[in-house]
């Protein structure tokens, strides 16, 4: 594993692009001449169209056309988007509604689009708006899970769309009549936004054959069959690309109707058309985050090992069934909702319902995150009733070194780990035993000091399949070309350094080439952290590709046996010969024999086994009961993710995830009225952490490298997130244990906190 291990932190080449304006976003990169498309969108939550007048609006100077959902069944798209189903307990599949293009009949959601204005210019398209004409008779508004005010989907009785469950409730209750000790809580994890820096955003242009969509996602291919799908063209003529993404933490990996929208007006009109969201819209419209509940039990045996392990989750889905929304607190939960426990016995019970806000889909993590913070507050809990300490009540509860490879309660194999090695890291990282000292200072200042723990797992997601094509040029450059898709990880640097480490190109002469369908037929995108371990594991499989073609040349041009050509990483050497030809040199003396063959090599391969990163994280906090603000005092995070290509990219993925994690626990939450309206859908009202809310964090890599590839790697683009929100949460949590406050949910907003503690006062 040695070439594997090199792990230099090399900066990312694709920032200075960025930071000095020259990065290519989709509304920057859109044809000119494109015509503009603006949404109309429902401004209430639930209702029955009675009348929709766009005459007006069509008639405006200036506004080429407005289309509704009429428009379209005309052009020939009837279908609804399309979406994953989940198997219900009972053997049949969640509920299948149609998930509309613009709405029909009746509106769901606040933001849902009705029509779309395609128009010269943003300011005539959005006077166009002001001329069209709805009329509703609204409808209850269903914004609790279950509450039973509205029916929205004639599909899903009771708005119940799903019934899972894992695992045998007959075997969870005899473990609880023989348990030692039970310890139950109801755990809230809340709506959040995914906000991400730039908006969603497409253009669609039609040439009288071929469409072309562009829009800032996170893989093309998926797109290109779903559009040719909804667009009923031949896949042949459905072009996707992917411009450079400013963020997209899973909330773009799927398409949304305003897409599919845009392409038909393009194809209609004949002009290219193009639209990005603003802020308010974006919070309007992109699919929510988390929004579920748990009633949470862990049973345990008289030596405080766990003995069961029960959670009763309600999840809201939202107005519609979304891309992976059914999946996500359920066999994507599953993946790791016994984390890194031996538990043998668990049940996991979920249902989803509809109600009428934004629908739900995956946000950086999406199931992993919200298995952990459910697992991770129980085990909080649990000691503290218990009367143990956090750190011990985890350690004797470990899944130990000695187990591994192990098959968790889920399935899941875990290949390999060592969690009680990185807990020790950490306590040592934290300078655990100087903690009391820590608190006492706070007690003196007239503070609350706490600190909170979290170990967590994560499964790597996604297709294990993945694909690199390499295409040396006349220049001397080489072209990669990858079927993920970065937005903003670094892939651009990352990549070429790995192809350099195990051909000898020079990084500065290799060019990452991703989000184009024309360019590379099949990839898997980018989520569920799988970019780096996939993509990486294909490099390695063209690199023998063409580690064996150029030897069979090299063998043949300089007449020697092909045993005798071999390769170092670096250079091909030949037995009996002190030449060391580069592969560039050979590339070129190829090119030069006009073997135009050798100039492109492309290969797929699947990753043999998932990997499971893992890590310690640990947060300390300060409350001031005076005005219950909640500051950040410390951060430690000790992560397993095996070899490591850069540091330094690794680092700065775990930085974002924790600061998107704290950002739930301290101030983020999406807020409706009782009539369904968003009533957070500004930055005015919905908060996002600053720089100056999160201290330094500390980042150790402890490797265990995985068994499951070749690089020894295991993915880390979400575990920030997934660690982070137990950690904070506990955190807080233990502070406010020491002013009376027993349990306590996110997020812990000042005047929340000033609340609680008042209460507890009052109690007391």
């Amino acid at each position: 594993m040695e070439k594997f291990g090199r792990s230099q932190p090399v900066k990312r080449v694709e920032d200075i692009r960025f930071v000095t304006g020259h990065g290519g976003y989709v509304d920057d990169i859109a044809p000119e001449g494109s015509l503009v498309a603006v949404f109309y969108r429902s401004p209430v939550a639930h209702a029955q169209i009675t009348g929709f007048g766009l005459e007006e609006a069509r008639a405006l100077e200036g506004v080429h056309a407005v289309l509704s959902a009429g428009d379209l069944a005309a052009e020939g798209i009837t279908e609804g988007l399309g979406y994953t189903r989940e198997d219900n307990r009972d053997g049949s599949l969640g509920a299948a509604p149609r998930y509309f293009m613009l709405a029909e009949e009746r509106v769901r959601f606040v933001g849902e689009p009705l029509a779309v204005v395609l128009a010269e210019s943003v300011e005539l398209a959005k006077d166009a708006l002001e001329l069209i004409e709805f009329d509703y008779e609204e409808l209850p508004a269903e914004t609790e899970m279950g509450a039973g005010a509205a029916e929205l989907h004639p599909e899903a009785p009771g708005n119940k769309a799903v019934d899972f469950c894992l695992g045998d409730p007959e075997a969870m209750e005899k473990v609880i009549a023989e348990a030692a000790h039970v310890v139950r809580a109801d755990i809230m994890d809340n709506r959040v936004m995914v906000v991400a820096m730039e908006p969603r955003g497409c253009f669609a242009e039609w040439d009288g054959t071929r469409m072309h969509l562009s829009y800032n996602g996170q893989g093309v291919w998926a797109a290109k069959a779903e559009l040719a799908k909804l667009l009923s063209l031949e896949p042949e003529n459905v072009r996707v690309t992917h411009p450079d993404v400013g963020g997209g933490f899973g909330m773009k990996a799927k398409l949304y109707p305003e897409y599919i929208v845009c392409a038909a007006a393009a194809r209609k009109l004949g002009r290219p058309v193009r639209w990005i969201a603003d802020r308010t819209e974006s919070m309007l419209a992109d699919n929510g985050a988390r929004d579920l509940s748990h009633e949470s039990l862990l049973a345990f045996d008289k030596d405080l090992k766990i003995i069961g392990y029960h959670v009763k989750t309600k999840y809201n889905l939202g107005a519609y069934p979304s891309n992976f929304g059914q999946k996500i607190q359920t066999t994507l939960f599953a993946k790791v909702f016994t984390g890194v426990y031996d538990i043998k016995t668990a049940l996991l019970e979920a249902e989803g319902y509809f109600t009428n806000t934004t629908p739900t889909d995956a946000y950086r993590g999406a199931g992993r995150p919200e298995a952990i913070f459910a697992l991770e507050r129980m085990m909080h809990y649990a000691a503290h009733e218990l009367g143990v300490d956090v750190w011990e009540l985890r350690r004797r509860n470990f899944v130990q070194p000695g187990a591994f490879p192990y098959r968790s309660f889920s399935g899941e194999l875990y290949d390999v780990g060592n969690f009680p090695a990185l807990l020790d890291r950490a306590a040592e990282e934290v300078a655990l035993s100087g903690f009391e000292a820590r608190v006492a200072a706070s007690r003196e200042a007239g503070k609350l000091r706490g600190m909170g723990l979290c170990y967590y797992i994560e499964s790597i997601l996604g297709d294990p399949n993945e694909t690199a094509q390499v295409e040396f040029l006349k220049d001397g450059s080489v072209n990669i070309y990858v079927g993920t898709q970065s937005n903003g990880q670094g892939h651009e640097t990352v990549y070429a350094h790995f192809l350099s480490d195990q051909t000898g190109i020079p990084q500065d002469q290799i060019r990452v080439i991703q989000g184009d369908s024309d360019l590379i037929a099949t990839g898997g995108g980018t989520g569920g952290s799988r970019s780096v371990t996939t993509q990486a594991n294909a490099t390695l499989a063209v690199v023998e590709v063409m580690v064996e073609a150029f030897g069979d040349f090299l063998a043949e041009k300089m007449a020697v046996p092909r045993e005798d050509v071999s390769f170092d990483d670096e250079s091909f050497r030949i037995k009996g010969s002190n030449a060391a030809p580069t592969m560039l040199d050979v590339a070129e003396m190829a090119a030069e024999a006009g073997r135009q063959d050798l100039m492109i090599h492309r290969k797929s391969a699947r990753l043999p086994g998932r990997s499971y990163p893992n890590g310690v994280h640990v947060a300390e906090v300060e409350v001031d009961p005076e005005t219950g603000a909640v500051s950040l005092e410390r951060y430690v995070v000790v992560d397993d993710f095996g070899n490591l290509i850069n540091p330094m990219l690794a680092e700065g993925q775990v930085h974002g995830g924790v600061v998107q994690g704290l950002g739930q626990v301290l101030m983020e939450n999406v807020t409706y009225d009782e009539d369904g309206q968003l009533l957070t859908a500004s930055f005015m009202d919905y908060a996002v952490p600053r720089a100056a809310d999160v201290p330094m964090i500390e980042f150790t890599s402890v490797p265990v490298p995985s068994t499951a590839n070749p690089m020894g790697m295991k993915g880390c683009g979400e575990a920030g997130t997934v660690g982070s929100m137990a950690a904070g949460a506990n955190a807080v949590m233990d502070a406010l244990a020491r002013g009376g406050v027993k349990r306590a949910e996110m997020p812990f907003t000042p005047s929340r906190v000033w609340k609680m503690l008042r209460d507890a006062d009052t109690a007391a």
